[in-house]
């Protein structure tokens, strides 16, 4: 059994509660509030600029031509791919208008702050561990609720779905894990488990908070 494998199996538990998730579900079957979508996305786009300065630090790390090149392309597909499909779905009329400049929620500055952190502080490996959910459990997401939303006539958020379905976006997952494999060790497979069980649970907290619309406490 490889460490990525291993790991998946070893965060069963969370994962059950991402495929529980409320957010999720209501995604799938083209119910949920137009509000929170537009609020998840906006949440996202925060967050994936901060994704994609880990993923660029992670590359100047790497240990080979092969894994830089592969996080640095990630890195620009985190900053200028997704983030132009989420501008584009933000702008494209279907959704209610921005209430004001987005703010980075509690959830997205930790997630982000974590993120960040490991990447330029924690040995290679770890930080590559802690990357790997946001490639694994989206294209995981992605490929149950396309099987959904093909259901559903006219469904509101098909072009999201359809983009973390992408033949693409599931090969880059393949690869991710390739370099992670590659990466672990017995000395750091423990700190590289925590990693990718820390950023398995912010995943499932970033579409919990984004269905509940998550803002900072007011503070006078």
């Amino acid at each position: 059994m490889t460490f990525t494998d291993l790991t998946w199996e070893r965060t069963a538990g969370l994962r059950g509660a991402i495929e529980g998730s409320v957010f999720l579900a209501e995604l799938g079957a083209g119910t949920l509030d137009p509000r929170a979508f537009r609020n998840y996305l906006e949440q996202d786009t925060l967050y994936l600029a901060g994704y994609a300065r880990a993923l660029s630090l992670l590359a100047a790390r790497a240990p080979g031509a092969d894994s830089a090149g592969f996080w640095a392309r990630s890195a620009h597909g985190a900053a200028v791919v997704e983030a132009s499909l989420h501008a584009d779905l933000l702008d494209g009329g279907s959704l209610p208008p921005a209430d004001g400049t987005p703010e980075a929620s509690p959830t997205t500055l930790g997630y982000v702050s974590y993120l960040v952190a490991t990447a330029a502080t924690a040995p290679y490996a770890v930080a590559a561990a802690a990357v790997l959910p946001c490639f694994w459990v989206y294209a995981d997401a992605g490929r149950r609720l396309a099987a959904h939303a093909e259901l559903v006539p006219g469904h509101p958020y098909a072009r999201w779905v359809a983009a973390y379905d992408a033949p693409e976006f599931h090969a880059s997952v393949t690869e991710a894990r390739r370099f992670v494999d590659e990466a672990a060790t017995p000395e750091l497979s423990e700190a590289m488990h925590e990693a990718f069980a820390v950023a398995t649970r912010y995943e499932w907290l970033f579409w919990e908070t984004a269905h509940r619309l998550e803002r900072w406490p007011a503070t006078g």
